[in-house]
């Protein structure tokens, strides 16, 4: 059985760097596209990065491009989430998950992703 455990989320300010962590057991990562939502109060949960299991492409959401990098370490059975230059509106919930699909255009959707994290907070203050 896959499971997927997030953790590194905390209170930050505005600007603040911050690195999610996301440890995969039960498979390996490489045999997995891994990608990484979050879900804000009130909203719906959205596709923020993923990584496919290849290793060799990443896509992006618009709002986080530039700022946050997702990676992976195949020794370690673990995805990372790098954010940069936070901002409040970056405050959300945010879940790891695993997907047997290929496909950029799929790999958005969170409808192609079996296995999920039970998610880590991360708050961004003003």
């Amino acid at each position: 059985q896959v499971q997927l455990v997030e953790s590194g989320g905390r209170l930050v300010q505005a600007g603040d760097s911050l690195r999610l962590s996301c440890v995969v057991s039960g498979r390996t990562v490489s045999r997995y596209a891994m990608g990484w939502f979050r879900q804000a109060p009130g909203k719906e949960r959205e596709f923020v990065a993923v990584i496919t299991g290849s290793g060799d492409s990443t896509a992006y959401a618009d709002s986080v491009k530039g700022r946050f990098t997702i990676s992976r370490d195949i020794a370690k059975n673990a995805v990372y989430l790098q954010m940069n230059s936070l901002k409040p509106e970056d405050t959300a919930v945010y879940y790891c998950a695993a997907s047997g699909y290929g496909g950029l255009y799929y790999l958005q959707r969170e409808n192609y992703y079996a296995y999920w994290g039970q998610g880590t907070q991360v708050t961004v203050s003003s």
